[in-house]
């Protein structure tokens, strides 16, 4: 019998693997579309636009669904529409299902993070992190059977379809004998807006977490083909990037609470990004591959846990209710993550893939800069944010 807590933990592994399967075949997807970077870029922009409406509009389906029904509707059909990806007829087509994921993707991320957050009110522990440790885990473990499968020369179709087979069934593991949580009762001015617009003082924090969503953005979506391009990397080692990334993503991230406590959040923050600007340019810069792959796991681990940080600073900040100041920072970050990697389609395009790198850098140096913003002492972690995600998501 699974646990109320565990659930989660697999729902998210299940969206790692169904979305990451996909990001790993983008190279080919690219091929048999035989559309341009710039093109790709927006045939992949209908993710993130369907994800983002669904993040603003898809709380009243939720609340009339309840988590169960969610999950037993969101998890297959994000599954299923990937699977479609391949054997549809034209980057068109490819947009319209992506956005159709996209919607599904986000009510499923929504879903899952209101449900964390009621889980905790119920139990008084804290699962969120733990829970978005799981998609990172999710990730590295597609990342490196992706990397296999490509260099098997298995086509995409049938790995698409595979994938699609394990997270249909593993989704009825999640919600068999599933109860949802009691919802909390909470005070009506600590909810949080449909749009919470940042104040100029909480501008540092939307900086740091957009800074790190950028990084990560930019890390899974294009690594792929950058290795193919500038390298003409084996597939194997083209995927390897990717899978680096998400390893020392999901390691930084279930290690890292201690040393916060430790030494604090600015300053493990400046850490992490100081690693992330020397993967950026070492990515930019980088002579061969092998130092390119190096430059892929400094970006993972650099942009591992600086999100939740920016999501924690902003939720002890008193000048207004928690939840409305998580909000403000959490979607900010999610615009970034979700509609740059397309938008840096067009850099690598007009300039190569090289500077679709070193375009993040910028971002990156300000972000240390703006690091002072950060607690030192890492208080309390907010239970419920309904707007973090895994890059991510």
């Amino acid at each position: 019998m699974i646990a109320a807590h565990q659930r989660p933990y697999l729902a998210f592994f299940l969206l790692a693997i169904a979305t990451g399967a996909f990001m790993a075949r983008i190279p080919d997807l690219q091929t048999r579309l035989a559309v341009n970077k710039a093109e790709l870029g927006m045939t992949l922009i209908g993710l993130a636009i369907g994800s983002l409406i669904s993040l603003s509009a898809s709380a009243p389906i939720i609340a009339r669904l309840g988590s169960k029904r969610t999950f037993s509707i969101a998890i297959p059909a994000i599954g299923l529409l990937l699977a479609l990806t391949p054997v549809l007829p034209g980057a068109g087509a490819v947009f319209g299902c992506l956005f159709l994921t996209g919607l599904f993707t986000g009510t499923l991320e929504l879903a899952l993070n209101i449900e964390i957050g009621r889980i905790e009110a119920q139990k008084g522990v804290s699962i969120m992190n733990r829970s978005h440790g799981f998609w990172s885990v999710g990730f590295f473990v597609t990342a490196v059977t992706a990397s296999f499968i490509r260099q098997a020369e298995i086509p995409m179709t049938t790995h698409m379809i595979v994938m699609a087979t394990i997270v249909v069934l593993l989704s009825l593991v999640v919600v068999k004998g599933m109860e949802n949580a009691t919802i909390p009762k909470v005070v009506e001015e600590q909810k949080a807006p449909l749009i919470a617009f940042p104040t100029l003082s909480l501008m540092p924090l939307c900086i740091i977490g957009i800074s790190a969503c950028l990084v990560e953005g930019a890390g899974l979506d294009w690594s792929a083909i950058y290795m193919r391009d500038v390298f003409k990397s084996e597939p194997f080692i083209g995927g390897s990037g990717l899978t680096l990334f998400a390893f020392f993503m999901a390691l930084a991230r279930v290690t890292i609470d201690p040393v916060v406590d430790r030494f604090g959040a600015r300053v493990v923050a400046q850490t992490l990004l100081t690693v992330a600007a020397i993967g950026l340019a070492i990515v930019w810069l980088s002579p061969h591959e092998y130092a390119a792959l190096a430059g892929f796991a400094m970006m993972g681990g650099g942009c591992s846990a600086v999100y939740p940080m920016a999501l924690s600073a902003a939720a002890q900040r008193t000048d207004r209710a928690s939840a409305v100041n998580v909000a403000a920072v959490g979607q900010m970050a999610f615009v970034v993550f979700f509609l740059a990697p397309p938008l840096l389609g067009f850099v690598a395009e007009a300039w190569g893939m090289r500077m679709l790198y070193a375009i993040c850098l910028p971002l990156i140096l300000v972000a240390i800069f703006a690091s002072g913003a950060l607690n030192v002492r890492r208080a309390a972690k907010p239970a419920i944010s309904a707007v973090s995600h895994e890059t991510a998501l």
